[in-house]
């Protein structure tokens, strides 16, 4: 009977520390598809990037709008290079296995991909407040 006991407690807490185990993962996987969702949701918008730059380029001078139309082309430029680097970093944290498959993380690329979703976000606010600035300016100068 003792035995009997023993084996249940045993089967138990296997179980339950297999169940931990198993939600993990599936936060993890979880959590790096929301990373990736957030890069495949901006990533479209950097042909957009590209195509504002080319609107502004021409219209950068000396003049107060002319100043502007630099400001507003930079901070695209910079939300393009925040992008790449990004992609970058992530690439060199993660494996093919980790990002498309559901590689289980270490403690350490769990606290990565913690920090990674994190700049992502800055990211993915940097991407989309660039380019509604420069499309209000541009349609500012379309007014006038």
């Amino acid at each position: 009977m003792r035995s009997v006991f023993s084996f249940l407690i045993c089967a138990v807490l296997l179980s339950n520390l297999s169940c931990k185990q198993e939600n993990k993962t599936t936060e993890e996987q979880t959590q790096m598809k929301e990373v990736m969702a957030i890069h495949d949701e901006v990533m479209p918008k950097m042909s957009t990037i590209g195509k504002l730059v080319g609107e502004l380029k021409p219209k950068v001078d000396t003049t107060e709008i002319g100043q502007q139309y630099e400001v507003a082309m930079k901070d695209l430029q910079d939300a393009n290079m925040a992008m790449m680097d990004w992609m970058k970093d992530f690439g060199d944290r993660f494996d093919h296995e980790e990002i498309l498959n559901g590689k289980e993380l270490s403690e350490e690329k769990q606290a990565w991909l913690d920090e990674e979703e994190e700049k992502v976000k800055v990211v993915k606010e940097k991407i989309n407040g660039s380019i509604e600035r420069a499309q209000a300016l541009l349609a500012k100068d379309t007014v006038q």
